[in-house]
């Protein structure tokens, strides 16, 4: 009997980076269970596109990148499995996308509005500062904590979601979901150390828990993270991803593998899965 063939697509980071050893972890633990895995680079390669069927049983889209996206929307086009199926990825990888699916769901997010001029919402102003994000932003590019009328009239007009802004107090939550198990993880936002990115392992509170199943629920997935603040005695989730970093979270590549195997024996069509099926591209 053939072994599975697994590719994971991660960009590529020199073999002793700390970025490098989650797909290291999860290559080694895939071949514990007799399960073949090649990692591929989607910016770094050629991709024929002609092909009519997947070359892989199932692929895991590790890799943010606009290239990698593209690509597994066109590996989803012709029925390839992955991890996390491409319409997740995509809609959480568009903030507003994302904070609509959010919001439906009962997730407390903030108030959040869409617009092409941040101008637009300055009369929300008088209710407190508001964040400006952009929608395709991550690591804390493209955000604006903003008091006063003048800071929205210096930003380009473009698409912009804008959110209430809820000061955090104290350290932002990372909570991450490998399966059934739910992490914790409190880190210093933002992170400039390896030491502060891997953060500390914090017990998960009954009501933590019950917001980050309710995100993964919004999408239909349970490999994904979910960034947390406080703020005033409530919770805020600020941001999901559908595959983070999950620094701070023990033997993760493991973790993973065993989620990666799950799905190779699972017969279910993907669809099963994948609870958004339109975004935008």
């Amino acid at each position: 009997m053939t072994a599975p063939l697994v590719c994971v697509l991660a960009t590529h980071h020199p073999a002793g980076s700390p970025r490098a050893r989650l797909v290291r972890d999860l290559v080694d633990r895939l071949a514990h269970h007799r399960v073949t895995a090649v990692v591929e680079d989607p910016d770094q390669h050629a991709h024929d596109l002609s092909a009519p069927t997947p070359l892989a049983d199932l692929y895991v889209l590790k890799s943010g990148t606009p290239t990698a996206l593209s690509l597994a929307g066109a590996l989803d086009a012709v029925g390839a499995r992955i991890v996390n199926p491409y319409p997740v990825a995509a809609a959480c990888r568009d903030k507003i996308v994302q904070t609509r699916a959010l919001a439906a769901a009962g997730v407390p997010v903030p108030q959040s509005w869409l617009v092409t001029d941040p101008i637009q919402v300055a009369p929300h102003l008088v209710d407190g500062p508001l964040i400006v994000k952009d929608p395709r932003g991550s690591r804390g590019r493209g955000l604006h904590v903003l008091h006063e009328r003048a800071g929205l009239a210096d930003l380009d007009q473009e698409p912009w979601l804008v959110m209430r802004y809820h000061p955090p107090e104290g350290p932002d939550l990372k909570l991450y979901r490998i399966g059934e198990e739910i992490f914790c993880v409190e880190r210093p936002f933002p992170a400039r150390t390896l030491r502060e990115k891997r953060g500390r392992l914090l017990p998960v509170t009954a009501e933590l828990e019950a917001i980050v199943r309710r995100c993964g629920d919004a999408f239909g997935i349970d490999v994904y993270g979910v960034d947390v603040v406080r703020h005033q005695g409530r919770l805020w989730v600020v941001d999901m991803s559908a595959f983070p970093g999950f620094k701070g979270v023990p033997e993760a590549g493991r973790r993973i593998a065993d989620v990666v195997v799950d799905r190779l024996r699972d017969d279910a069509p993907q669809a099963s899965h994948a609870r958004v099926t339109a975004v935008t591209p």
